[in-house]
C-alpha cells in the first residue's frame, strides 16, 4: 500500500472527526496507507496554500519520516492551493474530489459508468488546468512586450487549446452517454407499462445494499443467476441494478440497487450519477439501508437524505433499514413503524424485510370485482398477470373474476366493476 499523510482544516464543523476519518476509509478504499494525520483549527482555510506555512512545514516533515510523497487532503481545493501547497511539502497534493474520482474510476465497470466517470474528471481538469507556460506563450505571440493590441498574433494560447480540447471531449462522451440513457429509457417505459411498483435500495456506500438484495433475490428471485456483485469495500459498484421480485400471492415488484453514497460528494459525480440514480426518482418506495454498527451512523442518514434531495428525489415514501445488528447488541429482525432493524445475512430478516416492503408498497390495494366480457379477454389477461386473482365464475356474458390490484390497475378496469 501507498504510504500517505491526510490533512484536514478544522473550522468547527460538527461533522469534522466523522468526516476525517471518512477520509482514512476512502483513502484505504484506494489502496493507501494512512501513515499520521494533520490537523490545523482554522476560521477559514487559507486562500492560498489551505493551511498555513508553518502547518506546511509539520506536513513535509512528517513525509519525510513515514515516506509518504502523497497528502490527501480533507476538501476540494483550487488549483492555487493544490500548486502552492505541493510546493510547500514537497508532495503530490490530492483533494477529497480528486479522491473519490479515483476510487469512481477504479470500481466502474458498465460502459455508462466508465462515460459518468469520464465526463466527471475532466469537468474538474478544466479549471485546474495550469497557466505556468502560458505566460511565456501569450508572450511570444504579443513580441514579449507592451504592444498594442493590433501587435499579437493570431495564435491561440496552449491553455485554450487545452481547454477547447476537453471541451470537445466533454460533447463526445456526453453524447455516447446519451444514446446509452436513450436506450435504457425504452426499457424502462416497458417495465412502467408493465403496471410494476418499484423499490429502491439507497443508502451510505458500503452499508449493506447488496447484501441486502441478493437476499430478496434469494427468497424471492425466479433464480439465482441474478445475484448482484457484494464486496465489503466503499463503492463496491456503480451501476444500477433492476430485478423482479415475484411473490406466492402473485404479487411482484421491481427492486434496484443504486450506487452508495459518501458525505461531501462532489457536484460533479451527483450530475453525472443522475441517470443512474433515475431508479431511485421513480421509484414508489424506497428502503435506505443503514450501517446501526457504524458510530456515524445519524450523519450516514443525513448524508444520504442531502444526496437524495441534490438529485432531486423528494416525497417518496422511505423504509429505514438499520443494517448489520449482528454486529451490535440490538434485538433483530424487529419493525417498528416504517423501520426494521436487521441482517442481511440472517433469513429471518430478510422475510421480515420483505413483509414490510409488501406492506407499504401494496397498502392502497383493494379487493375488487369485475365481469369481463368473453370479448375483452385481453383485460382478462391483464388481470391474471397484474393482479391476485381470488375467485372465478363463468357467466353467459362474460367472466366475473374477483381480485386484489392496484389503484391503477382498478381504474384502468373501472368500467367491469360489479357494484
Amino acid at each position: 500500500m501507498t504510504p500517505v499523510i491526510i490533512c484536514g482544516a478544522d473550522l468547527n464543523q460538527p461533522d469534522f472527526d466523522y468526516t476525517m476519518q471518512e477520509l482514512a476509509n476512502l483513502a484505504e478504499a484506494c489502496d493507501m496507507e494512512v501513515k499520521n494525520t494533520v490537523i490545523q483549527k482554522l476560521e477559514r482555510p487559507v486562500s492560498a496554500s489551505y493551511v498555513g506555512r508553518g502547518k506546511a512545514e509539520e506536513i513535509k516533515t512528517q513525509g519525510k519520516i513515514h515516506d509518504a510523497k502523497i497528502l490527501i487532503v480533507n476538501d476540494e481545493l483550487t488549483p492555487m492551493q493544490i500548486r502552492n501547497l505541493g510546493d510547500l511539502t514537497d508532495m503530490k497534493i490530492i483533494d477529497r474530489t480528486a479522491l473519490i474520482l479515483e476510487i469512481f474510476a477504479s470500481r466502474a465497470r458498465s460502459k455508462e459508468a466508465k462515460l459518468q466517470v469520464q465526463i466527471a474528471q475532466l469537468r474538474i481538469s478544466l479549471p485546474r488546468l495550469h497557466t505556468d507556460n502560458d505566460k511565456v506563450k501569450l508572450d511570444q505571440q504579443t513580441g514579449g512586450g507592451g504592444g498594442s493590441f493590433n501587435s499579437r498574433g493570431g495564435g491561440e494560447t496552449k491553455l485554450e487549446k487545452d481547454r477547447r480540447v476537453i471541451g470537445k471531449r466533454i460533447s463526445i462522451l456526453k453524447k455516447e452517454l446519451k444514446d446509452i440513457e436513450e436506450k435504457q429509457n425504452v426499457t424502462r417505459k416497458q417495465r412502467d407499462a408493465s403496471g410494476l411498483r418499484s423499490v429502491a435500495l439507497v443508502g451510505y456506500t458500503n452499508a449493506g445494499k447488496s447484501t441486502t438484495m441478493n437476499g430478496l433475490l434469494r427468497v424471492c428471485g425466479k433464480d439465482d443467476d441474478k445475484q448482484v456483485f457484494e464486496k465489503d469495500m466503499l463503492f463496491a459498484t456503480l451501476d444500477t441494478s433492476v430485478r423482479r421480485l415475484h411473490f406466492k400471492d402473485n404479487k411482484d415488484f421491481l427492486i434496484s440497487d443504486t450506487v452508495g453514497f459518501v458525505s461531501h460528494l462532489p457536484h460533479q459525480l451527483v450530475q453525472a450519477f443522475k441517470s443512474t440514480l433515475s431508479e431511485a426518482a421513480k421509484a414508489d418506495l424506497l428502503v435506505q439501508v443503514i450501517d446501526v454498527s457504524d458510530p456515524n451512523y445519524c450523519d450516514m442518514i443525513k448524508t444520504t437524505e442531502t444526496t437524495l434531495k441534490e438529485i432531486g428525489v423528494e416525497n417518496i415514501p422511505m423504509i429505514y433499514a438499520f443494517n448489520k445488528a449482528d454486529l451490535t447488541e440490538a434485538p433483530y429482525p424487529e419493525i417498528l413503524g416504517n423501520q426494521i432493524t436487521y441482517s442481511a445475512k440472517d433469513p429471518a430478516s430478510i422475510e421480515k424485510i420483505v413483509e414490510l416492503i409488501k406492506e407499504n408498497i401494496f397498502k392502497d390495494d383493494r379487493i375488487v370485482t369485475f365481469k369481463i366480457p368473453f370479448s375483452e379477454g385481453r383485460y382478462l389477461d391483464e388481470l391474471n398477470v397484474r393482479g391476485t386473482v381470488l375467485e372465478t365464475t363463468y357467466e353467459e356474458d362474460g367472466t366475473v373474476i374477483s381480485a386484489n390490484v392496484s389503484p391503477e390497475l382498478h381504474s384502468r378496469l373501472s368500467r367491469f366493476e360489479m357494484h
